[in-house]
């Protein structure tokens, strides 16, 4: 024979209640790390396009700006604001060249600045826009 507990516990709803009251810090969690994510993104992106570009400044040391704007723009395809670019003289991409010399060697140094979209900004962590700068500064051949 099945006997069944007549006494059951008095209180109930505590896992609804907790959802309720951890819900917001889940999704302000949620949105901060997918805003962290584009922004490494981003990053990673911006420091391959310095690569990319000063590896062929270097290879070409009288390339111009819009000669090496090709090859940034490669490397930023994947960030939304920069797939339909064909300049690199003003934000969200930017790119700048110098030759110098660097321990008697002549290296083409190589700036590229990028700008992210609007996304949600996280109040004392994250604004809605970050600018990016990377330099990248090779020996010529």
């Amino acid at each position: 024979m099945r006997t069944e507990s007549r006494h059951r516990s008095p209180v109930h709803g505590h896992a609804a209640l907790e959802v309720a009251l951890l819900s917001p810090w889940i999704f302000f969690l949620f949105i901060g790390a997918l805003d962290v994510g584009f922004y490494m993104y981003a990053l990673i992106s911006t420091q391959n396009a310095a690569r990319v570009t000063a590896e062929y400044a270097s290879r070409t040391p009288a390339a111009s700006i819009s000669t090496l704007c090709p090859y940034a723009l490669d490397e930023l395809n994947g960030m939304p604001n920069a797939k339909t670019l064909t300049t690199c003289t003003s934000l969200p991409v930017i790119i700048s060249k110098e030759l110098t010399t660097f321990d008697g060697a002549q290296t083409a140094a190589v700036s590229v600045t990028y700008r992210t979209q609007l996304l949600i900004p996280i109040p004392g962590l994250l604004t809605n826009q970050l600018t990016i700068t990377r330099t990248v500064q090779m020996r010529t051949l």
